[in-house]
């Protein structure tokens, strides 16, 4: 009920100092000519121009995009935040140019005035951002009378950043506005008196928000890639206008530099948790060359998450409490989940974040099932609140763990994780115990997965639950997701499974202890698609009969990629056209 109504205040004070902006000055201009800092795909840009809005998961075929009703918050929210803007500056040419003028001076015409969605301070920060980059496209051909409301229209959206950036929600969502502030600030004419406030609103969130090891309180990886880019473009914007950079922003690029490495897998991908995907390709390795921060060993644990890595594999396990708070409507229930990665070959994944493809698959997709770890059947090992209205966030995670526990070893032959999590006291009084082993040539993972009732208060609460069940037993489930480029088979009379990529590489699965082993149909849900993309899933399903259950597993590589074969792979943002729009 607060939440609601607290976004609904939100609402009513961004409306309010919209239409305060009205009377503002227009920009008189650009201090100086900005440069482009954004990354985009020529191939999207040309389907843009061409009237196809992929957003959000809805594909809109239409050359009016602010008459049509956007299929969903999340379509509105990307379609005025103007991201799309960078694909058709890529494409560049004056189709794609004719088309982003016309749209955005009609958006200016219809919502210019601070009427209508899209008056946001993240939305309003994401959007003078990429007017500013991408001004010489929008400006080029046009006389000074024909891109007068242009300026107008970036003197109001200035002026409402100036009033209600310190509205917009900790995290993204204010470094979005507050980067689009300073933005304004440091080009346009007549707004130089808005620096010092901008510089020092900034240098305080990079403070504030940032934690000691280059985390933010969403634990999104994709949220703290995002972050990293747009101070990364705050830190060449005032460099650029002879400004001195306030020390914690360096502080803060320094600190996340290293953690968003200890994040990314193998193939350069961001590990997939917490609603975050693997991230737009080139996106961190523009920001880590612009901010030139020194490369250092990774570290073994950033953020919450720990990492294993020998040879050419990593493995990233969620080894943290889900993030509470406001963060909390986006969390995933995803404790002591792992992916892992060989070479360029994404192999075990987590299910992804279903935002794009509405309330039924976002709130499955933030399900433990849904994610490489044990699960109880019927229990998530955090459970789900009350639901909001999706523009405010899903159902905030409510009753998870109350401890998180790691413990590393590293030796001369490998690393070790010792993990774990007491989800499911609460419901069952059972903890779940993980081990992961992987050793310095990357060929061999080794775990151990154990349900366990710890004290005799958990004994007592265990023997209720197993006697209300009737002695049946409590079911449970290890699942290892496999990405969709995957091809497993099962081996050996159905006791292992053979897993082949597409460089050529072959892993084999086995397990030992009590269970039934199956490959089940599983999705992978990543932004870009206009459905979720089918694949298959590892499952060892067991019970747990007395007051523990152990399963012990290995995951071993059994044939390398050939010699002949040179494994460039692809990203999965940067799909051609006719791959983008595929449902599966």
């Amino acid at each position: 009920m607060r939440q609601g109504w607290t976004a609904r205040k939100q609402r009513w004070g961004n409306r309010l100092a919209a239409r305060s902006a009205r009377s503002a000055p227009a920009a008189g201009g650009f201090v100086s000519m900005p440069e482009p800092r954004t990354v985009g795909f020529f191939a999207r840009g040309k389907q843009l121009a061409a009237g196809n809005f992929l957003l959000a998961g809805h594909m809109v075929e239409t050359h009016q995009p602010w008459t049509i009703e956007p299929p969903s918050h999340g379509f509105a929210a990307d379609l005025h935040g103007f991201d799309w803007l960078d694909h058709m500056a890529a494409a560049g040419d004056r189709a794609a140019r004719l088309a982003a003028q016309g749209w955005v001076f009609d958006w200016i015409e219809r919502f210019g005035m601070g009427d209508g969605p899209g008056w946001e301070p993240d939305l309003t920060g994401r959007r003078v951002i990429r007017w500013i980059h991408h001004a010489i496209f929008l400006t080029s051909g046009r006389s000074g009378e024909e891109n007068a409301p242009f300026f107008a229209a970036l003197g109001r959206q200035t002026a409402f950043l100036a009033r209600r950036w310190h509205a917009a929600p900790p995290g993204l969502p204010r470094f979005e506005a507050l980067t689009g502030l300073l933005h304004a600030a440091l080009a346009l004419i007549g707004m130089e008196h808005l620096r010092p406030e901008a510089s020092a609103a900034l240098a305080k969130a990079c403070g504030d928000d940032i934690a000691p090891d280059g985390g933010i309180a969403s634990r999104n990886p994709e949220d703290l890639l995002e972050v990293f880019t747009l101070l990364a473009w705050a830190q060449l914007a005032l460099r650029d206008a002879g400004q001195t950079v306030p020390a914690p922003l360096d502080a803060a690029l320094a600190r996340i530099a290293p953690c968003l490495r200890t994040l990314r897998h193998a193939d350069g991908g961001l590990a997939r948790f917490h609603g975050g995907g693997r991230g737009m390709e080139g996106r961190l390795e523009f920001a880590l060359s612009a901010v030139a921060v020194p490369v250092g060993p990774r570290a073994a644990q950033a953020m919450g998450f720990a990492r294993l890595e020998g040879g050419r594999t990593s493995v990233i396990v969620d080894a943290a409490r889900p993030p509470s708070d406001a963060a909390a409507h986006k969390a995933h229930a995803s404790m002591l989940a792992f992916e892992l990665t060989s070479n360029r070959r994404p192999l075990i994944v987590n299910s992804g974040s279903g935002i794009p493809f509405g309330p039924e698959w976002e709130k499955a997709g933030r399900a433990t099932n849904s994610h490489s770890t044990l699960s109880i059947d019927g229990y998530s090992s955090a459970r789900f609140g009350r639901a909001s209205r999706p523009e405010d966030g899903g159902a905030p995670l409510v009753d998870g763990p109350k401890s998180v526990t790691l413990h590393r070893t590293d030796e001369r032959d490998g690393s070790s994780l010792l993990l774990s999590h007491d989800g499911y006291v609460a419901t069952h009084g059972l903890t779940h115990v993980r081990t992961l082993d992987l050793g310095h040539d990357g060929r061999v993972l080794l775990g151990e997965d154990i349900l366990v009732a710890r004290d005799p208060a958990h004994i007592k609460h265990l023997n209720q639950t197993l006697d209300a069940g009737k002695l049946r037993g409590i079911s449970y489930a290890l699942r290892f997701h496999l990405h969709p480029e995957a091809d497993p088979s099962l081996d050996m009379n159905g006791t292992a499974v053979s897993v082949a990529l597409p460089s050529g590489e072959i892993w084999v699965f086995r397990f030992d202890g009590p269970g039934r082993l199956s490959l089940e149909p599983s999705v992978y849900l990543e932004k870009g698609r206009l459905a979720p993309r089918p694949c298959q899933q590892i499952v060892i399903r067991s019970a747990i009969l007395d007051e523990s259950s152990q399963i012990n597993w290995t995951l071993a590589k059994a044939q390398d990629t050939p010699l002949a074969i040179r494994d460039i792979g692809r990203d999965d943002d940067l799909a051609m056209p006719r791959d983008m729009f595929a449902k599966d």
